[in-house]
Parts: C-alpha cells; sequence; structure tokens
C-alpha cells in the first residue's frame, strides 16, 4: 500500500480545513452551543425527561450525530469536486496510487474533520448540560463509523455533482429533513404507532438511536439493528465509488 499517497491527500485536505478552521470547526461548534443554550438551558427544565434522562442531557447525542454526518457529505463531496472542477483530479488519477489509497485519502480527511468537530461538540455541551457516556468505546465506533459511511456517500456526491450548487442539494433537500425527522430532538417511541413504523424506514433513526445508547444505555431500537444499519449504509457506499473507479464514471470523461 502506498501510504505516502495516502498521507499526502489527507494532508493536503487537513490543511485546506485548518486554513477555514472558523468555517469548519468554529462555526459548527457554535451553532451547537445555540442549540444546548435554546433547547437545554431555556426549554429544558420546562420538558418531561425521556426514558429518565433530561431534555438537555438527551439532545445532546442527537445534535452531535446530526452534526457529524452533515459535515461528513459537505467535507468530502467538496474534497473530490474542487479537484474535477479545477482540472487537478487528472493529476490524482495519473499518479502511483490506486483508487483505494485515493479514497482512503479524501474520505479519511472529511471523516477526521467531522469527528474532530463531534467531539468539540462533545465538549461544548458538557459546558452547558451534565451527562455521561456509558458505553465510550461504542460512543466513538458509532462516530467513526457515522463519519465514514457519510463521507463515502458525500465523495458520491461531489463526483455526481456539475457544480457547488448541486453539492449543497442533496444534503439541503434529503440530508436534512431526514436528520430532523430521525429522533434528534425527540424518542420516536413518543410518536403514534403508524408513525414509528414509518420513521423505522429512516436510516438516521438508527444511526442517532444507537449512538445516543452509548450514552444513556437506552435506545429506540435494537442496538445491533442501529450496528447493521450503519454497516448496510457504509457498504453500499463503498460499492458505488468501487464502482465508480472500475469504470471511471465522470472522473476520466
Amino acid at each position: 500500500m502506498n501510504l505516502d499517497a495516502i498521507r499526502a491527500i489527507f494532508r493536503f485536505e487537513t490543511a485546506r480545513a485548518m486554513r477555514t478552521a472558523v468555517q469548519s470547526i468554529a462555526s459548527p461548534a457554535l451553532s451547537s452551543a445555540l442549540y444546548f443554550i435554546v433547547f437545554g438551558g431555556a426549554l429544558g427544565p420546562h420538558m418531561a425527561e425521556i426514558g429518565g434522562v433530561p431534555y438537555g442531557a438527551f439532545i445532546v447525542p442527537g445534535l452531535i450525530m446530526s452534526s457529524v454526518l452533515t459535515l461528513s457529505v459537505a467535507n468530502a463531496s467538496f474534497g473530490i469536486y474542487f479537484p474535477r472542477f479545477s482540472g487537478t483530479i487528472y493529476e490524482v488519477l495519473s499518479a502511483p496510487a490506486s483508487a483505494f489509497e485515493i479514497v482512503c485519502g479524501y474520505v479519511g480527511a472529511a471523516a477526521a474533520k467531522s469527528v474532530l468537530v463531534g467531539l468539540v461538540i462533545l465538549v461544548t455541551a458538557r459546558c452547558f448540560v451534565s451527562f455521561g457516556v456509558q458505553h465510550p468505546v461504542w460512543m466513538i465506533a458509532f462516530l467513526a463509523l457515522t463519519a465514514i459511511a457519510f463521507s463515502l456517500f458525500g465523495f458520491v456526491i461531489g463526483v455526481l455533482a456539475n457544480s457547488f450548487e448541486q453539492i449543497q442539494l442533496a444534503p439541503m433537500l434529503v440530508i436534512t429533513p431526514l436528520t430532523f425527522l430521525g429522533g434528534v430532538f425527540y424518542s420516536i417511541d413518543m410518536l403514534p404507532p403508524f408513525w414509528r413504523s414509518v420513521s423505522l424506514a429512516n436510516p438516521i433513526v438508527y444511526l442517532v438511536s444507537g449512538f445516543r445508547w452509548s450514552f444513556f444505555g437506552t435506545a429506540d431500537v435494537n442496538v445491533g439493528a442501529s450496528l447493521a444499519m450503519t454497516g448496510a449504509f457504509l457498504a453500499v457506499c463503498l460499492a458505488v465509488v468501487t464502482w465508480i473507479f472500475r469504470t471511471g464514471y465522470r472522473l476520466r470523461a
């Protein structure tokens, strides 16, 4: 494996993020802090506990997961689209690096940035609400798997997009609605039976539920189902990326 190629792409993408650290890291942390102030500080004391967890603490895993998956898509899609837009993608493709190594560089950098932001939000949340993490290893595992899966999804979007506007279209029309309907601010057990069944078709429900379980030991759906859904989504995205490189679709033409 050409580790130098992976390292070069990873360092280039990470350096780009650090040049815009205010937008890449500080802005999501500030936005999440506002959520904690409004929902945790102002509304939390007036809300009933959910599953024995104070409302302010209950929304912490959902907000972290929401930020991580949104940023993973945005980071990876822009990371691969910009070389296509500028024409430097041909230099990357002609370099002595395999498709796997190229994807590792771009997706690894996008996922690492998202996980960093997630951890920053976790620390920020601790300043506003009190909570613990019952299963820290599983918390990191869910965080990393989600970041990698949605970075792969963002990579696909960046390859398919024809403009910067199209990069933003999928997150805005698909990811954001599914996120807000995925149990970030509520438990799907609070919904009527019909709408709870409908919610189970939303894959983000499984991600948020599994991640919340790592904090509080309670979940809306079985933890095994959450892991299976995350793994299935990752496998589908990986299969699509493999097909793109195998055929050269929208990369070499």
